[in-house]
């Protein structure tokens, strides 16, 4: 039966092309790679979108959820570093001025490998006011900053607010917070620092002199 349809497309071929089915089969092939490289220079942009729509939903699908907000409290400076990205279990957390956000849904910006994982794990309030990335700057500590930079930090604490749910608090020991308080001197005038005030001498009308006891005793 096969051997029979074999033939007959054979001499349909050979009757309406007049090629023999090696020549008609190659030639169809050829025409065929033609125009997938032809219509390849001619997609739609729109194609392009789809895919890119594609990969991104099913990307979505293989990513793991995001883990609701877990409240931590009050946790010192050294509990909070555990939460830096580092363990994938756990949520990634940042503070700002003491209050600590979870970031978890940002870990591309904060995570391991993004552009301000130095922040996360830890009170980074100077160096966000500073938009600093030195390792000094990454403190809570923000004494001695100028206006702008107390502003900048308000933007940023506005910002984390509104995006982030607060998880808790960093806990401050006082040997801490006196180191961060220190008082500047008083500032005073110039003009006035070399002025000795002299009290006013008090002279008793009962002493007298021994020029004038003398004259009385004459």
């Amino acid at each position: 039966m096969a051997l029979l349809l074999w033939q007959t497309l054979k001499e349909a071929i050979h009757a309406y092309t007049g090629l023999s089915p090696v020549v008609f089969f190659t030639a169809l092939a050829l025409a065929l790679s033609i125009y997938q490289v032809v219509s390849g220079w001619f997609a739609s942009p729109f194609d392009d979108v789809r895919r890119h729509q594609r990969a991104r939903s099913s990307a979505a699908e293989e990513a793991p959820p995001i883990p609701q907000p877990v409240q931590v409290g009050e946790i010192t400076e050294e509990e909070l570093k555990q939460y830096d990205g580092s363990d994938p279990q756990k949520p990634l957390l940042m503070a700002i001025k003491h209050q600590i956000y979870d970031v978890t849904q940002s870990r591309m910006f904060y995570g391991p490998g993004g552009p301000y994982a130095l922040f996360a794990g830890k009170d980074a309030s100077r160096a966000l006011a500073k938009m600093s990335f030195e390792e000094k700057d990454l403190t809570w500590d923000i004494s001695g900053l100028g206006p702008f930079e107390l502003e900048a930090l308000q933007d940023w604490e506005y910002k984390f607010k509104s995006k982030y749910a607060t998880v808790g608090t960093v806990k401050v020991t006082v040997s801490e917070a006196e180191t961060a308080s220190v008082s500047e001197p008083a500032e005073t005038d110039d003009g006035d620092a070399h002025v000795i005030k002299q009290e006013p001498t008090v002279v008793d009308k009962n002493l007298e002199t021994p020029a004038e006891s003398d004259v009385k005793n004459e």
